[in-house]
Formats: structure tokens, C-alpha cells, sequence
């Protein structure tokens, strides 16, 4: 076809070691023995080693004297129509589509960005779509710097080249969101959000199989608490199979699709055990290939980690507040400690100074003669007696009130409001009530009493201070005969 004598073909070795089989009748010459460049008459052309973009010989040809580089594939663009140059920024959606199936992966694509920024760009001319002017090369290379590329990796059948890069892009926008995010319901939000523009997603639950109880008090649950689809017994039973028995059973799918519902199998990152399933609830059927049933599976392992993750969080969290109960409440009475009254009037306080409206008040109280109860009848009767008393207290306070054992036979409780006579009603009603209870048929002779002390909170005082006050008053009940209460004066 070529009828010049003086022709030759210029490539680089990798070509001309194939090349050479096809019995071309013009000879080859290879570029890097020419030193990357070629000498003409009127101009001088740069070659820019550009490998698997996408041949491992591939190159880029650049003109000095007017900026201009043919760029073979690189920043080519699937286009509809014709336009000879690039007219506006949109226009990179074509060329993205296009490297995300063409190219095989971003840090190839940017060895090769990385040379073309050293050099002067005046005009890119790739051998299909678009001429791209001047004023739009650098938002473009700065573009395609953070393409991710290579997507056909995951899929031999699928051709809807625009649903893949969707969910191209949204995978890899997940795993970055599973990284940087430890709220799980912005997660998932992120993943419901991004997979509705794909498949017509209308919600995405979590089924688990007795995973710690979670969010459940039965043994199966569903994390959002909703009703069940689309698995049946045998999905339910491979819980806490291997990811290669999974494999196995499932013939290589990574998705199970029925009535209306995907869901996805989730394993643990350490043991890669099944332990649960990601169900997406669809408005309506679609088909679906294994293409796009192992893209699936690579959503699966980033949202696998972050249940996983949020499962440890809400264990540690029972845990912790567990812990936290057991230090803040009386294991015997069930009345708060003294380590949550500090904590608890360490903000009451400070409210009351910004409003000194309320008045803080405590009640100390102190039981009389516990010590000879104990004495007489031992100790398991008198924890008899503390619980029958705590549970008197419980019973005669509001629920914004704050009711605390001291140790031993010593309570307190601490009201906030504006009237002083509510400290007084309150601490009456208590010492009356436990005046009048009983204990028991051990205990039916002894009369229990309690003293109480009240104290209001002056302004801008600590809480050893207004303690030490009720004492005070408390101790004044204790010289006055017991059973009766005293406003420190």
C-alpha cells in the first residue's frame, strides 16, 4: 500500500519484536537507538516513552515547534457526536470513561502524566475524539491523576461500559469512606446513596446469625430490625462457613438475588468467616451477571470491615457501659456512688452559677443505731435494712432528683429547684416512710429511724463545702434525740 521508497516504520523495540513476523516489506527502525527523537528538515519530534497505555511499547510523539502531542489513546474519549476540539470542561466524562476501561490502572496512567507535565502543551491531539486546546490540559491531567482505572479487571460479560465505571468509582470512593469514617450509618448511607444510581436500590439491611446478641434478644437478627427477605434456611446455615466453602457451594457467585433483594455474603477480616449478609431491598427486579455478582464481591470485603468494626464498637460500648454501671451504682442498694455524684454535681454546680434562680439543696442521711443491728442480728440483716431503705428512698424522690450512697449506713440526696421546701418535704416524707417499714419477721421488733441534716448551696460553693454543712445539721438531728431532720442555719 505504501508506494514510497523512502518510508520506514519508527517504534520501539517491544513492537518491532512482533512486527517482524507479519513480513512487512518496509524497514524498521527503532527509536531508542535514534536517542528518542527524530530530525526533519523543518522541525524536530520528541518520542515520550508512554508503556502499557496500553501496549508495552507504546509511545507519544511531541512537537516542539508548535506544543502540539499526538498522544495515541492517551486523553482519546468515547464521543456521541463529532466536534473537532474540545469545547468546554465537560468534556472529560468522555475522556474518563474512556481510560476507565482502556487503561490498566492509575499508576501506570500517571508515569506517563507525570512526563507530559515536564513538557511545554500548547495542543493534545489523540487519534480519536477530540483536539484538546491549551486553556483545558492541566484541569485534565490534574483529573486523571486520581482516575481509577482498569475496571474491566472485575468483568468479562457486562458491556454497559457506563454502569461499570458507576461502579468503578463507587467502589473506590467506598473503600475511601470506609477509611476515613467511623460512623457506620454514614457508611452506609455513603454505599445506599452511591448504588441507587446503579441498581434501584431502595434501602441495604444487615442480617446476623447469634453475633453477640447484637441489636437483638433473639438469636437471629436483622441489624435494622426489619422483617426478612431473599434468604432462605440454607444462606442462614453457611453463617460461619469459609469464604472457600462459600465459593464452593455458591459456584463462584458472590451475591445470592432473589425476590426483589441482592444480598452479599460479609466475612470476618481475620478468619475470613461468614458471619453475616448485606441485603440491598430493590423497587424492582433487574438482571444481573456474575460480572457484576464479583464487583459485588469487592464491595463486599470494605463493607464487611466496617460491620465488623461497628460490631467491636458496640461491644466495647456494652462493655463500657457496663463498667461504667457497675462504678456509678451501689451493687447492694442500687443507689448511685460517690464517684457519679462528683461527676453528676460537677455540672449541676456549674449550671447553678450561671443560673442561681434554682436552688441546689442536699439531704444527708445517717441510719440510727445501725451499728447494733448489725450486732445483734448480722450483717446479712442489715443489708436487709440498707436495701429496704435505699428502695424507701428511691420511691420518695423525683427523677430529676439524685439519690447517692455514701457508704455504709449513709445516704444523700441532692434536689435542684426553686422552692427551699421541697428539700423539706422530700426528706420528711423519707424519714416518715422509714420510720413505718418493716423488715421482716427477723426484724419485726426493731423500730428502724433515720436522721437527716438539709443544706442550701450558697453562692459559688464547692460541694465539700455544702456536704460538710449537711453533715453539720445531720449531726444535729444525731444530739437532738434521731429520727428527725435539720436545716443547717
Amino acid at each position: 500500500m505504501v508506494k514510497r521508497t523512502d518510508a520506514i516504520i519508527l517504534s520501539h523495540w517491544r513492537t518491532i519484536a512482533l512486527l517482524k513476523h507479519y513480513a512487512l516489506k518496509l524497514p524498521l527502525q527503532c527509536i531508542e537507538k535514534m536517542g528518542w527523537e527524530l530530525n526533519l528538515e523543518s522541525k524536530k519530534l520528541k518520542f515520550i516513552f508512554t508503556p502499557y497505555l496500553h501496549f508495552a511499547g507504546a509511545f507519544t510523539t511531541y512537537d516542539e515547534s508548535t506544543g502540539t502531542l499526538f498522544s495515541s489513546d492517551i486523553f482519546g474519549g468515547f464521543t456521541e457526536g463529532f466536534s473537532l476540539y474540545v469545547k468546554d470542561s465537560g468534556y472529560f466524562e468522555s475522556i474518563k470513561l474512556f481510560h476507565e476501561h482502556y487503561m490498566p490502572s492509575r499508576e501506570i496512567l500517571r508515569h506517563s502524566l507525570n512526563k507530559f507535565q515536564k513538557i511545554d502543551l500548547k495542543l493534545i491531539a489523540p487519534q480519536h475524539g477530540s483536539i484538546i486546546p491549551e486553556q483545558f490540559i492541566k484541569s485534565i491531567i490534574s483529573q486523571l491523576e486520581d482516575l481509577e482505572c482498569g475496571i474491566f479487571l472485575n468483568t468479562e460479560d457486562d458491556t454497559d461500559i457506563f454502569r461499570l465505571s458507576k461502579l468503578n468509582r463507587l467502589i473506590s470512593g467506598f473503600f475511601r469512606t470506609v477509611l476515613s469514617q467511623l460512623d457506620f450509618h454514614k457508611i452506609t448511607n455513603f454505599l445506599e446513596k452511591g448504588i441507587s444510581t446503579i441498581f434501584p436500590v431502595i434501602s441495604i439491611d444487615f442480617f446476623l446469625k447469634n453475633y453477640g446478641g447484637y441489636n437483638s434478644s433473639t438469636e437471629d437478627c436483622t441489624y435494622s430490625g426489619k422483617p426478612l427477605k431473599g434468604l432462605q434456611s440454607k444462606d442462614i446455615d453457611f453463617i460461619r462457613s469459609t469464604r472457600a466453602e462459600w465459593k464452593s457451594a455458591y459456584n463462584g457467585w458472590w451475591l445470592i438475588h432473589k425476590y426483589r433483594v441482592i444480598s452479599i455474603p460479609l466475612f470476618t477480616s481475620e478468619q475470613d468467616i461468614l458471619f453475616g449478609y448485606a441485603i440491598f431491598n430493590l423497587k424492582s427486579d433487574i438482571s444481573i451477571g456474575k460480572d457484576i455478582s464479583d464487583i459485588m464481591k469487592e464491595i463486599s470485603v470494605p463493607l464487611g470491615i466496617a460491620f465488623e468494626r461497628e460490631l467491636m464498637l458496640y461491644k466495647v460500648e456494652q462493655e463500657s457501659h457496663r463498667y461504667y454501671q457497675q462504678a456509678i451504682k451501689d451493687e447492694l442498694t442500687g443507689l448511685h456512688t460517690r464517684l457519679y455524684m462528683k461527676d453528676a454535681l460537677h455540672g449541676i454546680l456549674k449550671s447553678n452559677d450561671r443560673n442561681p434562680k434554682n436552688i441546689v439543696s442536699v439531704i444527708a442521711y445517717d441510719l440510727d443505731h445501725f451499728k447494733n443491728i448489725n450486732d445483734k442480728y448480722g450483717h446479712h440483716s442489715g443489708d436487709l435494712v440498707l436495701k429496704t431503705v435505699a428502695g424507701i428512698i428511691l420511691e420518695n424522690i423525683r427523677g430529676e432528683d439524685i439519690d447517692v450512697r455514701l457508704g455504709g449506713e449513709e445516704f444523700a440526696v441532692f434536689i435542684v429547684d426553686k422552692d427551699k421546701r421541697v428539700a423539706q418535704i422530700i426528706a420528711e416524707r423519707i424519714r416518715l416512710n422509714v420510720q413505718n417499714s418493716s423488715c421482716g419477721a427477723i426484724l419485726q421488733d426493731i423500730k428502724i429511724t433515720i436522721s437527716g441534716g438539709i443544706a442550701y448551696r450558697k453562692k459559688d460553693e464547692n460541694l465539700d463545702s455544702l456536704m460538710d454543712r449537711a453533715d453539720k445539721a445531720l449531726y444535729e438531728s444525731k444530739e437532738n434525740g434521731r429520727n428527725r431532720i435539720t436545716v443547717y442555719s
